[in-house]
């Protein structure tokens, strides 16, 4: 089923107050002031219920947040496991391990070192990392 979603403009509104205000104003031919008729409070409760329908439909289109995950992260443990590039790791403490990243988890990093035994290391404990290759001489 297609809805069309109805939006009123301002001369849309301008146009129905005056079209209204007139009514109200004239005088019956009793010589009594009128009141609104029924139809009035028919239209006014229409108006009522577009409106209601029109805040419904606004709300349901509401744009979604974006991802809060983009699986970078992952991303670049692939590359490097792939690639078996040599990768300086950085603890909290500031000890530096350098090896080839074997397998990774959602909390850890299997580290394959050739002159040392393979570490398992927990995330949480790490600093930073960068490519063995791009560390400056010195």
């Amino acid at each position: 089923m297609n809805r069309k979603l109805i939006r009123t403009t301002l001369a849309d509104v301008k146009a129905k107050s005056r079209d209204v205000h007139p009514h109200r104003d004239k005088p019956s031919n009793s010589g009594a002031p009128s009141r609104p008729s029924g139809g009035d409070s028919a239209q006014a409760a229409q108006a009522r219920a577009a409106a209601a329908a029109a805040a419904q439909a606004v709300q349901v289109r509401k744009r979604t947040p974006p991802a809060t995950e983009t699986h970078a992260e992952l991303f670049y443990y692939k590359k490097q496991i792939d690639a078996h590039t040599l990768m300086v790791i950085v603890l909290l403490d500031g000890e530096e391990i350098e090896g080839t990243i074997e397998w990774y988890d959602k909390s850890a990093l299997k580290v394959n070192r050739k002159s040392a035994p393979n570490l398992l290391l927990l995330k949480h404990n790490i600093k930073y990392m960068f490519k063995a290759e791009d560390r400056e001489s010195k």
